[in-house]
């Protein structure tokens, strides 16, 4: 069956739509969680984005080997800096490009025109919102009560439940809208996502940090009143931490500091 032909603005026949078979597409998305495996600094994510895209462009006209399928892979793996998760929207733009057969130079723009979006939204989003809501989850599972075992999955459970949702849409719109995926990066989950994962892992945290160190100091405790009063002024001051310090780089360290401490005292115990 032949694909349907799109038209263009002016009414002429453009190239019909490629076909990307479904083997083809589970190749593209298991490969995405290895984009990072040849990552350096000459071309931070560029082998990479070549690497997740290549089983794609064995569809190109000499198949494997070719003439095309050698130039589009030596194009599809020069410089290219996103977030790691959401390059898959790159991913899966550039392999549809490709298979279009868009001008090189024109692929070439595009690559570079979606560095900058690709990374602060996905900065904003993950590191900066779903990461550290992730840990205060943990951290709060730990305050009422859950086992070690029981804070750990539930980490591990919510923040990969996420990413790999978070890889499978960005792969997905890539190829249905290719060039013209910026209106899709518009999206409410990018636009507003990062502002309502702020929101959500500051009032966790009122709740999380109060009951894990209430966990902790355990019932009955005098000091118990003063930690609360501690937490809430900290609370206060958050609002005012310098930009640097983003809510992933607090998440962790209050997590970090809480593990040496629960070490600690479980070795007196002993």
């Amino acid at each position: 069956m032949t694909a349907p032909r799109r038209t263009t603005p002016r009414g002429t026949p453009a190239s019909p739509v490629p076909t990307l078979p479904v083997v083809t597409r589970m190749q593209i998305a298991l490969r995405l969680f290895m984009i990072q495996s040849a990552w350096n600094y000459e071309l931070l994510l560029g082998n990479g984005v070549g690497f997740c895209i290549e089983p794609a462009l064995r569809r190109l006209p000499g198949g494997k080997g070719g003439a095309a399928y050698r130039e589009a892979l030596a194009r599809e793996s020069q410089y290219f800096n996103a977030h790691p998760y959401l390059a898959a929207v790159a991913v899966g733009a550039l392999a549809r490009a490709e298979l279009e057969g868009a001008q090189p130079a024109r692929i070439e723009r595009f690559r570079t025109a979606l560095c900058g979006p690709l990374g602060s939204v996905g900065d904003r989003l993950v590191w900066a919102g779903w990461l550290p809501f992730c840990s205060l989850l943990a951290l709060a599972a730990y305050g009422v009560g859950a086992g070690p075992g029981t804070v750990l999955l539930l980490f591990l459970g919510a923040y990969n439940v996420g990413h790999v949702a978070l890889r499978a849409w960005g792969l997905s719109v890539g190829w249905r809208n290719g060039m013209r995926v910026a209106g899709a990066l518009a999206t409410p989950v990018l636009r507003e996502g990062p502002a309502h994962l702020a929101r959500a892992a500051a009032l966790l945290a009122g709740i999380a940090l109060p009951l894990a160190l209430g966990r902790a100091i355990g019932p009955g405790r005098a000091v118990l009143g003063g930690v609360v009063i501690i937490v809430a002024v900290m609370g206060a001051l958050a609002a005012r931490l310098p930009s640097w310090l983003q809510g992933w780089r607090l998440a962790l360290g209050v997590l970090a500091i809480w593990i040496a401490y629960s070490l600690a005292t479980y070795t007196v115990a002993r």
